[in-house]
């Protein structure tokens, strides 16, 4: 198939694309700069240039690509995670380029012929209510204090909007939290300078869920929605939603970093910031529709195993 991934320059787009032309497919790769062009040549794709908030120009790089699925991997979050700053600087970007550029992609999908289009959103958008763990029926938090909340009403207008379009297949992918090469988590990211300064402590008595997906897992499902299941939404998280409590021990020790220190949920509530109220509550997701309807199964199917081995 003919193949038109945006974004594919971005943490997921580098092994997406190189996952999908090992696969066969003939891919045309967007990048907003010229520097992300020679991973995307590397990786077997076509590069174009073009910014997807340029309607015009997106309309046209698409039409001449004429692609069989167009697949949205747009993003713009800042180099470095800094938990203190998890605001309106943070989402921002991202939240535009969701809205605008993911109306502007889905819009030049549709008009160049495009049979599918595969978008990304996110697995920890559902409310703190019920169930821990969630399927994809689970409501999305839009009522959410901002910043987090403003991100969750823009992802779930994205995902209602590209479901909504007859005239092309939609497919939302639900990624949980990244981790691997190039991502937060990476052993050289913002997230695993935190750990090893001990700048990022276990909240105690939270029993907020995060479910983690390796950015390869996350590439190899985006490869399958590509090439079959029916439209609609699938979380991509791995198989142990998992609390703080739990899963940090355990990547401090995969970074060879000391323990994290504990601290109480009320102080974490008072000083932590966006970051702190989000862990507190937070639900999983589950699985099994991606597993059951599309056949997809993680190489990583526990963050146990992924930290241990591939952190990158």
């Amino acid at each position: 198939m003919r193949i038109f991934v945006a974004g594919a320059s971005g943490v997921i787009g580098r092994p997406l694309v190189r996952r999908l032309t090992g696969a066969g497919h003939e891919v045309v790769g967007m990048t907003s700069r010229e520097t992300g062009t020679r991973a995307i040549e590397e990786s077997g794709g076509h590069a174009v240039v073009c910014d997807a908030l340029d309607a015009d120009g997106l309309r046209e790089n698409v039409g001449a690509a004429r692609p069989d699925v167009v697949v949205n991997e747009l993003t713009k979050l800042p180099r470095d995670y800094d938990a203190r700053k998890l605001d309106e600087r943070f989402y921002g970007p991202t939240n535009r380029i969701r809205t605008v550029g993911g109306t502007n992609l889905l819009a030049a999908a549709v008009g160049a012929g495009a049979k599918r289009f595969v978008t990304q959103s996110i697995a920890f958008l559902y409310a703190p209510e019920g169930e821990m763990i969630k399927d994809e029926d689970g409501r999305p938090w839009t009522e959410a204090a901002p910043p987090f909340g403003d991100g969750v009403r823009a992802m779930v207008a994205h995902e209602r909007a590209a479901l909504e379009t007859d005239a092309i297949q939609a497919v939302v992918l639900r990624y949980g939290w990244f981790y691997g090469p190039g991502t937060y988590y990476a052993r050289d990211g913002s997230i695993a300078g935190m750990v090893r300064k001990r700048r990022f402590p276990i909240v105690r008595g939270s029993d907020g869920l995060f479910s983690f997906i390796h950015i390869e897992d996350a590439a190899s499902a985006t490869v399958t929605a590509c090439e079959r299941g029916d439209p609609g939404i699938y979380n991509i998280v791995d198989d142990e939603p998992a609390t703080v409590a739990e899963w940090l021990p355990a990547y401090a020790e995969a970074l060879g970093a000391k323990r994290p220190w504990q601290v109480p949920g009320f102080i974490a509530r008072l000083l932590g910031g966006t970051a702190a109220r989000m862990v507190i509550g937070l639900r999983g997701a589950s699985n099994a529709r991606a597993r059951r309807a599309m056949g997809w199964e993680p190489m990583y199917p526990s963050w146990r195993a992924g930290f241990r081995e591939a952190l990158g």
